[in-house]
């Protein structure tokens, strides 16, 4: 009963607590709500006097800047006010001088009529003075120009030839002096041999028993071994030696290298002559691959098509005018490096050009049209740089020269072929070059005879005095030249003399 009485109480005493919990919570809720009441009063409060503050700072504001704005436009008033009194100033003045103008414009109209009117008069005087000089002189006034010019220009003329000459002579001096220079220090850069260089197509035989073999039963072998190579094998009674005859280079090395290793061998008949021809071939193409390499590489010159330095390499067995045409390319390309250096322009297309210039002369026996068109269209078929094909298609004139570097390669021409020993040349071809200068030159008007001297490089023409004046022979000199180059092929230059000379005697008795 008693343990009843406790939890009935106990539970009576939990509710009065929670009841009275809530009632404090109510209590204290009360009193938060009154001072954020409180609160929000007095920030209310608090706002309208800062909003009034606000609102009479900015009316102070607001009326200092319309005072500023007000003195400010007073201001522009009175500068607007001075400058309309400067306007008027200034229009009264332009008027003023309007007027003064207007009496110019009326006493230059006067003066242009008087000037006029004297210009007439003056003219009218001249032309009555030229005509009294006219009846005087008995010639017209084209005539009399043409007296004076004349006795001027024979008066001027030894002056005139006097400063021709200085002229040239300092200015010719002064560019033979620069072009010395430069062409010496390329040919001391470069001491190659000028020996001449032929290819051999003589085969020197162990015993003449072996050209039994050689010719082989009823001539077989000998036509077998014409047919293969392309080649004829001459054999006469020269003890020891036969001699291959073939205007292709390339085809008369073949037949060298077989005949040589067939003869070694010692079996000549038709099967073994084809194989040793094909393994000849194959090493021909070796040492042409080779020799192509060789060049480009000792020239610095990179980048080349295989198929051109292949075809370069064909040059090894060609010659012009006992020349090694591959060495004379190769000298061409350090001969032209150097000068392009000196120039200051393009080395490697100079270099490359001088290498390739005769390229042509490789297949120019296969293909038709000159060794410089050849070259061109291996060039170009092969993808060279145009600035390379250019620089090579010159050097025989065919083209125009369209870059320095097309100069340079035809000097360096001239210099490698033009070297002593460098080529060979026949008697007769030597004496109907002499022939041909001497023939030009005789062909001119006043010539009374002419010499070619120097080995074809210098031409000395006279000419009679009474048909040819110093000035006209001036003239002449050029024209051979001009006349020379159109019609002949020769390396380096040819200097044309033209010589006038003028005697006069009398005798003191």
């Amino acid at each position: 009963m008693s343990l009843k009485l406790i939890l009935v109480l106990l539970v009576i005493a939990g509710l009065v607590g929670i009841a009275f919990g809530y009632f404090l919570r109510w209590i204290i809720s009360l009193g938060k709500r009154g001072s954020m009441e409180l609160e929000i009063k007095q920030m209310m409060l608090e706002a309208k006097e800062e909003a009034k503050q606000i609102t009479e700072d900015a009316e102070k504001k607001a009326l200092k800047n319309v005072q500023g704005f007000s003195d400010e436009l007073k201001g522009k008033e009175g500068e607007l006010t001075q400058t309309q009194k400067r306007l008027v100033k200034k229009e009264e003045l332009l008027d003023k001088r309007q007027l003064d103008i207007d009496t110019e414009a009326e006493n230059l109209k006067t003066k242009v009529a008087e000037i006029r009117e004297i210009k007439e008069n003056v003219e009218k005087l001249g032309e009555e003075h030229r005509t009294e000089l006219e009846r005087v002189s008995g010639l017209s006034t084209e005539d009399a120009k043409k007296e004076l010019l004349t006795a001027v220009e024979k008066q001027s003329d030894e002056d005139l030839v006097v400063q021709m000459q200085k002229l040239e002579t300092v200015g010719k001096e002064k560019l033979e002096n620069k072009a010395r220079e430069i062409l010496t220090s390329a040919i001391h850069r470069l001491g190659n041999s000028v020996a001449s260089d032929t290819m051999a197509t003589t085969i020197a035989l162990p015993g003449d028993e072996i050209k039994g073999k050689i010719i082989g039963k009823e001539g077989r072998n000998i036509k077998a071994f014409e047919r293969i190579t392309g080649v004829e094998v001459i054999i006469d009674d020269t003890p020891g030696s036969i001699v291959l005859s073939s205007f292709d280079p390339v085809r008369r090395q073949v037949a060298r290298v077989a005949l040589e290793n067939l003869i070694i061998d010692g079996r000549i008949q038709p099967a073994k002559i084809e194989e040793t021809v094909e393994k000849a071939k194959e090493e021909i193409n070796r040492i042409m691959k080779e020799k192509g390499e060789q060049a480009a590489y000792e020239c610095g010159v990179f980048n080349l098509d295989p198929r051109i330095v292949a075809i370069l390499g064909r040059l090894h067995f060609r010659t012009s005018y006992g020349q090694n045409v591959l060495q004379h390319s190769i000298e061409m390309s350090h001969i032209s490096g150097v000068l392009a250096e000196e120039l200051g322009v393009d080395v490697a297309a100079a270099k490359a050009g001088a290498l390739l210039h005769d390229i042509g002369k490789a297949v120019d026996h296969e293909v038709q049209g000159t060794h410089v068109e050849i070259g061109r269209r291996i060039l170009q078929k092969f993808g060279a740089d145009e600035s390379i094909i250019q620089a090579m298609q010159s050097h025989h004139e065919e083209y125009p020269y369209e870059t320095v570097e097309s100069i340079i390669v035809q000097v360096a021409d001239a210099i490698s072929g033009g070297r002593p020993g460098a080529r060979r040349d026949t008697v007769e071809n030597y004496l109907k070059r002499l022939g041909d200068l001497e023939a030009i030159a005789n062909t001119f008007d006043g010539v009374d005879k002419s010499y070619a001297i120097q080995a074809g490089r210098e031409v000395r023409v006279f000419v009679r005095p009474e048909d040819i004046s110093d000035i006209e022979a001036k003239k002449l000199a050029r024209d051979i030249a001009l006349r020379i180059e159109q019609e002949l092929r020769y390396p380096g230059e040819i200097k044309v003399n033209v010589i006038r000379e003028s005697r006069s005697t009398e005798y003191a008795r």
